[in-house]
């Protein structure tokens, strides 16, 4: 959560993703240096797209990737079951 930002009723799952904020940047930041995904202006949306799908392919491949351990318990289902 950042300095400026107002109060506001969130979801808890937003709450915990917003500590999880550098965890999620770094994930960006691989795609965009390692795996070469970047906002260039193409010539055509056929090679956007190949450039896209390669960059995430590679991403794919990449042997330690950082991830969320987030288990989110719904209780909804909890509370029509009883």
């Amino acid at each position: 959560i950042k300095k400026n930002m107002k109060n506001a009723l969130m979801h808890i799952h937003d709450k915990v993703l917003l500590k999880k904020r550098a965890l999620i940047e770094t994930v960006n930041d691989e795609l965009k240096n390692i795996c070469q995904i970047e906002h260039t202006r193409h010539r055509s949306f056929e090679n956007f797209l190949s450039n896209l799908i390669a960059g995430l392919i590679a991403y794919h491949f990449l042997p330690k990737k950082p991830s969320l351990n987030i288990d989110i318990i719904d209780n909804d289902h909890i509370n029509k079951a009883a």
